[in-house]
């Protein structure tokens, strides 16, 4: 049985280079999504809904993998939509006042009716209650810029700045600050996390 990698066949957008900013179009995909808020590094909430997110996610590709259909698939990376009611919380790092979107993209034979059997089906096997929060949903993100940063999380900022400063000179900002986690940072050391930071952007 041949596996589906859409992290492979998408290569513009879950592939960046570290030394320049690139733009790309998104189009619309589907997505596994919780919101929330709070400090990602300490927040119950945020652990909840990670865990959730990838319960479901492995759920829905077991359960493909056994239906008819019997197609394999790689669950896609772990991405975040982040901004703050008073951005200027965000931009001073009280991440206490963050607010997230939290995401999976999933492929498009997904359907809402698989989602929910998959949301009943994990529920029966864990207790998980951000599973009651969960929503499916399409994302259109549209015209953005990207960059890979490759380091911890707390050592982005001059990547976004370098971001930034190219969105300023060759647009205006628009839309959320997004980030899509390629590394399992359970297993890789800080030094060499892989995050896309991409923006939305008005040319």
């Amino acid at each position: 049985m041949d596996k589906l990698d859409l992290k492979k066949q998408l290569k513009s957008l879950y592939q960046a280079p570290a030394t320049t900013v690139t733009e790309v179009e998104v189009p619309a995909f589907n997505f596994l999504m919780i919101d929330g808020q709070g400090d990602p590094n300490s927040s119950a909430t945020y652990a909840a809904a990670v865990e959730a997110l990838f319960t479901v996610a492995y759920t829905l590709k077991f359960m493909f993998k056994k239906s008819s259909a019997a197609i394999d698939y790689a669950v896609m990376p772990l991405e975040g939509l982040w901004w703050a009611d008073d951005m200027a919380a965000f931009v001073a790092d009280r991440k206490s006042e963050w607010r997230w979107t939290m995401m999976i993209m999933q492929p498009d034979f997904i359907t809402a009716e698989m989602v929910t059997d998959a949301i009943a089906a994990a529920g029966k096997k864990k207790s998980l209650p951000a599973l009651q929060e969960l929503r499916f949903e399409s994302f259109n993100e549209g015209h953005c810029a990207q960059i890979l940063h490759k380091g911890p999380f707390t050592e982005e900022g001059p990547t976004i700045d370098s971001l930034h400063q190219y969105i300023d000179a060759h647009g205006k900002l628009a839309g959320k600050h997004h980030e899509i986690y390629l590394s399992d940072i359970r297993k890789a050391a800080p030094g060499n996390w892989k995050t896309i930071i991409r923006q939305p952007m008005k040319k």
